[in-house]
């Protein structure tokens, strides 16, 4: 099937809206930077551009978001390179019109974006770009319709680079069901099939993602976080990668803004709806901030947790943001359990890494 025949369908529309958003974050944060003069853009499945509606995919939203920081980008003199890939040669030509097209409607931009078209086949085209991924501040789209590029060999390469995010798509409910076939099983040795098959159907990106984490080398910053998606019966996700923590807090912003009661799915994952009804017997069940917070009181109390730089970065490595765990410190501080000298508790990136603010937390 060739996606771009037909509309995009609804998850098709939050997948690229997510796309999109993160590179309006993740642009003027590399724009600004005096330091730099050039930074890349990789959209390794690129398709035609437009859907056959007119609606604009991946490489014609990056575009836009480009043509947004055009102030910025005159400013600081920084050159913007995207890198546009589609192996279906009709597709291709059709890329290369409407991207080009959409560039030359903006004018003055081309003498700092450059647009770089390439007809390939990935598994070719990734090792020759990736000194470019790796030299350079780079994001990076992997927007697979299959799962080899699921592979040990494109993970541990992206590892390796220190000032690179990526968004990569992966049809998990497919590799939960055809997992165990011969063509599925060379290209995912890193993924535990039978533990994905069982696995609760609506948490199998999760469980995917968590899979993959684990064959992170312990000395790598690099950080993985999901975003769920549920088309009809089918579950298939984005994995967003990266090493520094502005970005994780960049991301994690978007996708509780995206969903306030999961962070991490377009749909209710956890059955959340469901724990408004009182059970007779276990009472109110928690939902997933409210446990999180109750994690964080525990180890606050427990003092495992001492000072907002911990806190923060415990609320990272658990997909949260900042916010969730800010409330309750603050609810802690009203009950008299805990002190800190601070007129806030502090557990935002700006506090901690920017202004290197620490607020100790004081058991009463």
């Amino acid at each position: 099937m060739n996606l771009h025949d037909k509309p995009f369908d609804e998850t098709t529309i939050v997948k690229l809206k997510l796309f999109e958003d993160y590179a309006q974050a993740w642009i003027p944060t590399f724009v600004m930077q005096d330091y730099l003069k050039e930074i890349h853009i990789f959209d390794f499945f690129a398709g035609t551009g437009y859907d056959v509606d007119g609606v604009a995919g991946s490489p014609i939203r990056l575009i836009e978001k480009i043509i947004e920081q055009r102030g910025n980008i005159f400013q600081k003199q920084i050159r913007i390179i995207l890198h546009l890939n589609e192996f279906d040669k009709t597709k291709f030509e059709l890329l290369i019109s409407s991207c080009s097209s959409k560039l030359k409607q903006e004018k003055g931009i081309e003498h700092f974006v450059a647009l770089k078209y390439y007809n390939q086949d990935f598994e070719i085209l990734f090792p020759q770009l990736f000194p470019i991924i790796k030299d350079f501040p780079s994001l990076v789209y992997l927007d697979q319709n299959g799962v080899k590029f699921l592979s040990n060999q494109y993970f541990k390469k992206l590892e390796e680079t220190k000032q690179t995010d990526f968004l990569y798509f992966a049809s998990s409910s497919y590799i939960r069901r055809f997992g165990e076939l011969n063509e599925f099983k060379i290209h995912l040795t890193n993924i535990d099939v039978e533990q994905l098959k069982n696995t609760d159907y609506n948490k199998v990106h999760r469980n995917l993602t968590e899979q993959l984490r684990k064959n992170i080398s312990p000395s790598s910053n690099l950080k993985l976080y999901p975003f769920s998606l549920k088309k009809n019966t089918n579950i298939y996700g984005v994995i967003f990668g990266a090493s520094h923590v502005r970005a994780v807090e960049k991301f994690l912003n978007l996708t509780w803004k995206y969903n306030g009661l999961n962070g991490d799915a377009n749909f209710d994952i956890d059955n959340e709806s469901s724990l408004i009804q009182f059970d007779l017997f276990e009472g109110q069940k928690l939902t997933k901030v409210e446990s999180f917070k109750q994690i964080v009181k525990e180890k606050i109390l427990s003092q495992e947790i001492k000072t907002n730089y911990q806190l923060l970065n415990f609320v990272y490595e658990n997909g949260h943001i900042g916010k969730h765990a800010d409330q309750c410190v603050k609810e802690m501080k009203k009950a008299n359990l805990i002190f800190y000298n601070s007129k806030s508790p502090c557990v935002t990136y700006e506090s901690v890494f920017r202004k290197k603010i620490i607020v100790n937390y004081e058991k009463i």
